[in-house]
């Protein structure tokens, strides 16, 4: 599932009527800006927290802000308009030249975000003004912090929402609203963003350690985080080398918690691994061989560019396909239509059993999350395992070299050799007789692409105040520069040669 936050002004109802038409549009201009300074958003916005403490005096220049994506319905206003109506705030002030603009108060870390969120369901499909029916909507039961989208991996509204509300008797007369809330004329389904988390895990079946790291992933804030720094040592961006790590895998559009087998391999549990029914499809009548490149860059080129994942062993009439979600029954008839062929013969495709397809999607989060976690950990594949004549692959082969067998030049774990024949470079070549050989993106993408990255716990819960504390109390560090707040984007390097980010 892919949450998108989206950036709202903190205007109410009230406060939005009692105005004139351009006094009204002026304050929602203010509480626009007001937002992207508030503690709910500065501190886990990389960019706006770059420009935050790119200055001691943390001063942003009006124009970078009037230029945002949602200050667009303004700037033909003029920026004498926009300064005008920042004029009006006493949670920011302006600069003796009104170019720039900052916060009156130092960043205050929140507290009681996932306690303070509902979710709600059964909104009508998006249109353009929908975002803005939605806040005024909320707003109505009092001040809320965010209003977010959910979306499915096609960028598609999914018809629901989760809404961080300002404070607990908000989120209390929300849900024991009377009449209950509707939305043209339907009663919608709300409940507390705890409750959506439980009835989640039931409906999956999870139990033990796999609900324990379900409910982790869905009360902990992803992405940037200042204070987060603060955990770190001064002048390292790395985590001291004792620290844990927790390392995701983005799967299907669900994290998934990668652990280490006993040979410090990475792997998920079977149980948290998603089934997405119709993201695979199986081929008969190959011939007993197959080229990668004659499934693969016709299908690659019909689903946004995302290659598939193949699974074939050499000498059956069959493999197996995985796509990075669910196939409309047209898709699945794109397919037929793309790939009539394979080893120039014709072949049919349909959709395996349930209990085969599980199977499947499991081995490729397998197959990724191994990926991943090297990457996490700065192993690359053509390290992995050895050096020239150790256990793994030798001359930056992983587990793959000239050759196969037990030692020598091309020995499998030995010399230049490895597991699965492959050429110097680490490339793996197709298995052998009873080895299966996968091509395509190891690391499956959630709406997009696959990621691993390094996920540490946060206490972030916001409270939604922008009016408290003092400046220079208690405030998160700065950054260095803002290619420190940007970060550097790993890339998880598949067998196919295509890649990955690794947040």
């Amino acid at each position: 599932m892919a949450d998108v936050a989206v950036e709202k002004p903190l205007a109410t109802p009230a406060e939005t009527e009692a105005t004139g038409d351009d006094n009204g549009k002026q304050l929602r201009a203010l509480r626009q800006v007001e937002f992207y300074f508030a503690d709910s958003n500065l501190p886990y916005d990389k960019f706006m927290w770059t420009l935050h403490t790119k200055t001691p005096e943390h001063w942003i220049p009006i124009k970078t802000i009037a230029s945002f994506k949602r200050m667009r319905e303004y700037q033909s206003e003029g920026i004498e308009w926009l300064i005008a109506a920042l004029g009006d705030s006493t949670f920011l002030e302006l600069d003796e030249s009104k170019t720039n603009v900052r916060r009156t108060t130092e960043v205050q870390e929140p507290k009681n975000q996932f306690e303070r969120s509902i979710y709600a369901k059964g909104f009508s499909e998006e249109e353009p003004t929908l975002q803005a029916r939605l806040e005024e909507f909320f707003n109505k039961y009092g001040r809320t912090n965010a209003v977010r989208m959910r979306r499915d991996e096609e960028k598609k509204f999914k018809g629901s929402v989760f809404v961080e509300f300002a404070d607990f008797s908000t989120v209390e007369a929300f849900l024991k609203a009377d009449p209950k809330p509707t939305w043209e004329e339907k009663e919608l389904l709300i409940m507390s963003k705890g409750d959506y988390c439980e009835m989640k895990i039931k409906e999956k079946g999870l139990t033990g350690k796999a609900a324990k790291n379900r409910r982790e992933m869905m009360t902990r804030t992803r992405g940037f985080n200042a204070f987060q720094e603060t955990s770190k040592p001064k002048g390292d961006d790395k985590q001291s080398d004792g620290a844990a790590k927790e390392v995701f895998l983005d799967f299907m559009g669900e994290n998934i918690l990668i652990h280490k087998d006993d040979e410090g391999n990475g792997t998920v549990n079977a149980e948290d691994v998603p089934f997405v029914k119709s993201a695979t499809l199986k081929f008969d009548g190959c011939g007993g061989d197959v080229s990668w490149a004659e499934i693969k860059e016709p299908l690659k080129a019909k689903f946004d560019n995302r290659a598939p994942y193949i699974k074939y062993s050499r000498g059956d009439d069959f493999g197996l396909v995985g796509f990075h979600k669910a196939l409309s029954e047209e898709e699945i008839a794109l397919v037929k239509e793309t790939v009539k062929t394979i080893n120039k013969k014709p072949v049919t495709w349909t959709v395996p059993n349930e209990q085969d397809e599980k199977a499947f999607q499991i081995e490729r989060a397998q197959a990724a999350a191994k990926a991943a976690l090297n990457t996490a950990n700065g192993v690359s594949s053509t390290s992995a395992r050895g050096g020239r004549g150790g256990r793994g692959a030798g001359r930056g082969a992983s587990r793959g070299g000239r050759g196969a067998g037990r030692g020598g030049r091309g020995g499998a774990r030995g010399g230049r050799g490895g597991r699965s024949g492959g050429d110097r470079n680490g490339r793996s070549a197709p298995a052998k007789e009873g080895k299966e050989a996968t091509g395509g993106v190891a690391t499956e993408s959630k709406e997009e692409q696959a990621q691993a990255g390094e996920k540490r716990k946060r206490a972030i819960e916001p409270d939604g105040g922008h009016d408290v504390g003092t400046r220079g109390v208690n405030a998160p560090p700065t950054l260095a520069s803002a290619s420190a707040a940007e970060g550097t984007t790993k890339k998880v390097k598949t067998n196919d040669g295509a890649a990955a980010p690794a947040s």
